[in-house]
């Protein structure tokens, strides 16, 4: 095990002194985390705490079978055959204290929702949870019985000093993955390298509206962006194509992502981000290529990985979000 270190917050206003956040607990290499444990988002570095545990498929491109040779597959892009495997990732709530620290470099802020049908907005959003994959996470333990500051802290856990981590789910919590499932489940995780830059692509189904005699789709999917280089590099461009069941093919071309071109370096490594994607047909799938820019001035695309969009066919009801 390695010594037991003091976390400390590191985002703190000029005059203040550091506090103690807990203490460190040697990362679990096998199993998973229980629901309840505090952590530090290894990438991030913000404060969190796991609501629960999702098995996703992970479809890693640069661990592909070496003999598998390119196919053209029915979008009439190659692609490398990848065989996905079982892999732990969490939902889990953000600290809200932490937010204003993270925002440049990661719009893990909210995940969103369609709307109920009688509700006129499209989309909502619940602030402050996030998706993190097993790795990201490095454990803690507190004396605080309420570590983290988040708007559902309270109404999804109790404390329960008997307990380890001592934090356990109520009643509200275990209600609203049951109902929500279909909304919060991630399946698939894609993930592929191109020049030491590393796209991790996680795709979420978020139901059918019927519009002017039609189906419309919606889809929303998280993008992650490591430079896993000393390098200082800059995304500049986005090239989407989306194929859809119907059989329409649509490119999009545009600067930067979400209307920023983050520049990724050795200090801040990583950004994420989420989008939307609508289809008038109940699947389809997106590709694509991220440009940078070096130092130098010079460009180079890093791929995107091919990845499916796929509805729930046997959606019931819309997701109910926050009503209890």
């Amino acid at each position: 095990l390695p010594p037991r270190r003091h976390l400390s917050s590191r985002n703190r206003p000029e005059g203040k002194v550091l506090e103690t956040v807990g203490v460190f607990e040697a990362p679990k290499q096998h199993g998973k985390y229980e629901t309840g444990q505090l952590f530090l988002h290894s990438v991030f570095g913000y404060r969190g705490i796991v609501l629960f545990p999702w098995q996703a498929r992970l479809y890693d491109r640069d661990v592909a079978s070496p003999v598998t040779e390119k196919s053209e597959n029915a979008a009439g892009h190659g692609s490398k055959e990848v065989k996905g495997k079982t892999h732990t990732y969490y939902q889990v709530l953000i600290d809200a204290r932490d937010c204003p620290h993270i925002s440049q470099r990661s719009q893990t802020e909210a995940v969103t929702f369609l709307a109920n049908h009688d509700d006129s907005r499209a989309l909502y959003a619940i602030p402050g949870l996030d998706y993190v994959s097993h790795e990201d996470i490095l454990p803690y333990s507190s004396t605080d019985q309420v570590p983290i500051q988040h708007e559902l802290f309270e109404r999804f856990l109790m404390y329960d000093q008997t307990k380890v981590p001592p934090f356990v789910a109520r009643d509200t919590l275990c209600a609203w993955q049951e109902k929500n499932h279909p909304w919060l489940e991630l399946s698939d995780v894609h993930r592929e390298t191109t020049e030491n830059i590393r796209v991790t692509v996680i795709p979420f189904y978020m139901g059918m509206r019927e519009a002017q005699n039609s189906h419309v789709y919606w889809w929303r999917y998280c993008i992650r962006l490591e430079n896993l280089d000393s390098e200082v590099v800059q995304l500049r461009e986005r090239h989407w194509r989306i194929f859809s069941l119907s059989g329409t093919l649509e490119t999009v071309r545009g600067r930067g992502v979400v209307g920023r071109e983050p520049v990724l370096s050795k200090e801040q490594p990583a950004f994420q981000y989420s989008s939307h994607v609508s289809l008038q047909a109940s699947s389809g799938h997106m590709w694509g290529t991220f440009r940078f820019e070096r130092p130098d001035g010079s460009h180079f695309d890093v791929r995107i990985p091919p990845f499916s969009l796929e509805s729930n066919k046997d959606e019931k009801t819309p997701p109910s979000g926050l009503h209890w």
